[in-house]
């Protein structure tokens, strides 16, 4: 059966969902070889898929392994995915905003790779907080809190696993039809009614321009949909860092702030516009997200009180007198990285004390000797961050941002 599938993708034909599931099942059983799957990404990689190929996918991945269920607990049942930028703390504020308004939300996240920070990353600077809950402590957190952000579980989309790895080694990881089906497969495992997706634009985001985040957001909503949950995307900038804090235990703290009904204008607007509640305003400027939030932390075996980021600072400057007129998510993405905030790779360790605040950004004014971004450091990659903040930054006379949200795609 394999090789006629292989065959009808390599000529450019229309694949049956139960082609679909007998390819996916194979990668699993291993009936299905590595090469004999890796042809098939390559396939899917020049040939494409259509509409219904990417819904019976992005299914078959999911049904690959046991999908998560809520008996006993009243939902709705709400998720948000985001693809990943510099300072994108959304996850920590909206998870808890989201559960004190009513909605359960069992949030799968995963560590960063590269200059972006991830959800894990973040909230294991907390000490003793744990991302490895099993399904018990899940569907507990979820009952007693409303809400629980903890990593992928061995048995969530196995085929998942196996694919991504034969992508990194293919090089077909930037396929529309594979990313959708990776990132869904996953979400969708999660037993959800609703999901809302944040995909990036700009300088720190996997996708640079307008035209390629529009149409991942356009397919991840399409196929979302067609597997049977209400799916929307915002397309968002990422050409500049979201708030101030780059760097995890930082992160945390801004994400108390926000929590709080303070902190970071940009990053306050855009979990509203995720959230997409009409009371949502009013109970962020409550605290009570945040008391829901000090709750998960514990249900989780974190301690907020012991959270801390001790470091050496270090002041990049402004030059002249001016405005600001670049702020780049990654160079300043890549500062914070290079001293250990992030890892190349899976299994690298990363420092949760260190990265990056941003005091100014683009349109804002600045003296010259005021400081654009403060380095916190060790001794790892000082140099090379010091020189990445300086490119990361221009003042002139005249500047102009781009919007927080660039576009919607409804469900």
């Amino acid at each position: 059966m394999i090789d006629q599938i292989l065959m009808t993708k390599r000529d450019g034909g229309t694949l049956t969902a139960a082609q679909i599931d007998g390819f996916v099942a194979g990668v699993c059983d291993g009936s299905v070889s590595r090469p004999q799957a890796a042809a098939m990404l390559a396939f899917i990689f020049l040939r494409g898929l259509d509409a219904a190929e990417s819904v019976a996918l992005t299914q078959a991945m999911t049904r690959s392994g046991p999908s998560l269920s809520w008996p006993g607990i009243d939902g709705p049942f709400v998720d948000k995915h985001s693809t990943g930028g510099v300072g994108d703390k959304v996850s920590l504020v909206l998870a808890p905003l989201w559960a004190e308004l009513g909605c359960r939300v069992p949030m799968i996240s995963g560590r960063g790779l590269g200059h972006t920070g991830g959800t894990l990353d973040k909230l294991e600077a907390i000490p003793g907080y744990r991302c490895d809950l099993d399904d018990a402590a899940l569907h507990r957190t979820l009952r007693d809190v409303g809400c629980f952000i903890s990593g992928q579980t061995a048995a969530l989309a196995p085929a998942d696993r196996i694919l991504y790895g034969l992508r990194n080694e293919t090089q077909t990881v930037a396929c529309i039809p594979l990313i959708v089906a990776s990132i869904l497969s996953k979400k969708l495992a999660e037993g959800l009614d609703r999901l809302v997706l944040d995909v990036k634009v700009g300088s720190g985001a996997f996708m640079r321009t307008e035209g390629d985040a529009r149409a991942l957001a356009e397919a991840m909503v399409r196929v979302g949909n067609g597997a049977g949950v209400h799916t929307r995307a915002l397309l968002t900038d990422m050409s500049q860092p979201l708030g101030a804090a780059c760097g995890n235990a930082l992160e945390v703290m801004e994400s108390v702030d926000c929590l709080q009904g303070k902190g970071p204008a940009d990053l306050r607007a855009l979990t509203l516009a995720l959230c997409d509640h009409p009371d949502a305003e009013r109970v962020l400027d409550s605290g009570a997200a945040f008391e829901r939030f000090a709750k998960m932390v514990r249900a989780q075996g974190g301690t907020l009180s012991r959270l801390q980021a001790d470091a050496e600072r270090w002041d990049h400057v402004a030059a002249e007198d001016g405005l600001v007129t670049r702020c780049d998510a990654w160079n300043i993405g890549r500062a914070a990285f290079v001293v250990g905030a992030g890892r190349l790779r899976a299994d690298d360790p990363v420092d949760p004390a260190v990265g990056v605040m941003v005091h100014k950004k683009v349109g804002e004014a600045v003296v010259r000797g005021e400081p654009l971004a403060t380095l916190w450091h060790h001794e790892r990659g000082g140099d090379e961050a010091k020189a990445e903040l300086a490119s990361a930054f221009a003042v002139g006379d005249r500047a102009e941002a781009r919007g927080l949200v660039i576009g919607a795609i409804a469900g």
